[in-house]
Formats: structure tokens, C-alpha cells, sequence
């Protein structure tokens, strides 16, 4: 009969330095999702490669060539450009590739998956009173399972990251539009997006009671956050909505175009993390762990 996660959990934690190492919580937390991590990795490297290779076989330019027309406005949002970057360019193609809802669905599973085995998944089953028997801290519990989040989504930042640059390097005609500076800008960027999703996803955590509320509400975070920027930037009368969406400071084509961190946008979504992060710290102190 196989043992509850929370009893696994108890047994390491006991175990010490010979099952789980100083950080007990941090490595399980990491090696229970050990595949589907790999998936994860290996799905951004590969779709990263794909958009690379498009964009370096299909000029941008002749994706938007029918009748001589621009692209529409709101197209923007799939490049992750604020309007100073075309659509049809290099940058805004390989934008397009860390804007692409596949990378934002690869982020979300990431951190719904992660965020919800925080706090809420062990409550939901029981096992949390198991884990409180031992001499562990709300605190250190927390702290140790957000550590691993933030890993997660530093390694599919950085996976992206290489990935892109890799093609940038090789490809005289992709490197002469797209300074590398900028390559490593937008994945900085892209992990300021993830930090921003991963603090209220805790937050959620730290406070419900059931695994999927913490997943739904990460799913709908990302999703809604993307409708509204679009939807902002295809109707002047709802441009105002576009200061509420993360996409809205999520900008990678700016980043590759202009080779630079725009650090005001990056601040506001560290900031929505942090503040995130601490409240789910807050949240998790005072509230009752029964199931």
C-alpha cells in the first residue's frame, strides 16, 4: 500500500540529513515533480528552437504582406511589445515566441502545480496536521516550498533564455536586429512575469483549502491578464485596462528591439510578487490547518 504525500513528507523530514538533506521540503517538493519538470524544460526548449528556426528561414515581414496592409493593433499583445516595436520585425517574431500562449501555459502549469502543493494541496488531504507534528515551522514550510517554485521558474526563464540566444548567435541575419543584451533582457522580464503570477498563487495557497481553486485561480491570473491587455489594446475605450494586466509590463519584443531592461516594468512585477509572497507568509500564520 502505497504511504500519503504527507506521511512521505513526515518520514524525510525525520529521516534528516540522509533523506532530504538540510532542506527536507525544498528537494521533495522538487523530486515528486521530477518528470513532469523534464517535460516542462524540455517543451520550452523545443518550441523556443522552433520559433527561432521560423524566424530565421521566414522573413517577418512576408507574414503580414497580404494587400500591403499592417498589422492589426492589437496583434501586439502576441509579441510583447508597448507599440515602439513592429510586429513584423525579428524582435517582435522571437517576441511573439515568449509571449505565445504555449510559454505562458508552460509558466502557469509550472507554478499552479508548485503554488498548490504549498499549502493547500496538503490540507485538502489531511496530511498537513502530520507534517505541523514534526518540529517544522509554518514558516520554514513555506519558505522551503517557494524556494522550489522560484527554481522552476528560474530554469524555464533561463532554458528559454539560452535557447533563444543560442539562435540569435548562430544566425548572422537574426543577430544584426536582435542585440544579445536584449535576449538576456526579455528573459529577465519573463521571469518577472512568473514572480508576479507566483505571489498571489501562494497567497491563494497559503489561504484555501483545495488544490484546484489555487490552480484555477493561476490559470485564470495568465489568461484573464492576457485577454485584458488584448482587448485593451485593440479598443481605444478600454486602453485604461491595460495598467491592470501583467502583460501590460510583460514586454520581451521591447527588450530584444532595444537591448535593455525596462527596469520600471520589471519593478511592478517583482513588486506584485513580493507583496504576494509576504501575504501568503501573513496568511498561512494565522489560519487553522484542519482540513
Amino acid at each position: 500500500m502505497t504511504a500519503p504525500h504527507g506521511t512521505e513528507n513526515t518520514a524525510a523530514i525525520a529521516g534528516g540529513g540522509r533523506a532530504g538533506g538540510r532542506f527536507p521540503l525544498f528537494r521533495l517538493a522538487l523530486l515528486r515533480r521530477r518528470r513532469m519538470l523534464a517535460a516542462l524544460l524540455l517543451g520550452m526548449a523545443v518550441f523556443e528552437t522552433l520559433i527561432v528556426v521560423i524566424a530565421n528561414t521566414v522573413p517577418p515581414e512576408t507574414l503580414f504582406a497580404a494587400g500591403g496592409r499592417q498589422p492589426p493593433r492589437a496583434l501586439r499583445a502576441f509579441s510583447g511589445t508597448s507599440g515602439d516595436v513592429a510586429v513584423a520585425s525579428y524582435p517582435g517574431l522571437l517576441g511573439g515566441g515568449l509571449t505565445h500562449p504555449f510559454w505562458i501555459a508552460l509558466q502557469l502549469t509550472a507554478i499552479g502545480s508548485l503554488a498548490a502543493a504549498a499549502v493547500a494541496a496538503d490540507v485538502e488531504s489531511g496530511t498537513m496536521e502530520l507534517l505541523m507534528v514534526r518540529p517544522l515551522s509554518r514558516a520554514r514550510l513555506l519558505a522551503e516550498r517557494t524556494a522550489a517554485l522560484i527554481v522552476v521558474s528560474v530554469l524555464l526563464n533561463v532554458v528559454a533564455t539560452l535557447t533563444v540566444a543560442a539562435g540569435v548567435a548562430l544566425s548572422p541575419r537574426l543577430h544584426d536586429t536582435v542585440p544579445l543584451g536584449g535576449v538576456f533582457a526579455a528573459g529577465l522580464l519573463g521571469w518577472g512575469f512568473a514572480l508576479c503570477v507566483t505571489g498571489p498563487a501562494l497567497a491563494v495557497s497559503a489561504a484555501g483549502r483545495r488544490r484546484a481553486r489555487v490552480v484555477g485561480t493561476t490559470i485564470a491570473f495568465g489568461a484573464v491578464g492576457f485577454a485584458v491587455n488584448f482587448v485593451a489594446l485593440a479598443w481605444s475605450r478600454a486602453a485604461p485596462l491595460r495598467w491592470i494586466s501583467p502583460f501590460h509590463y510583460y514586454t520581451p519584443g521591447d527588450a530584444l528591439a532595444l537591448g535593455t531592461v525596462e527596469w520600471e516594468s520589471f519593478g511592478v512585477l517583482a513588486g506584485v510578487g513580493v507583496l504576494g509572497i509576504a501575504l501568503a507568509f501573513a496568511l498561512l500564520a494565522r489560519r487553522d490547518l484542519a482540513p
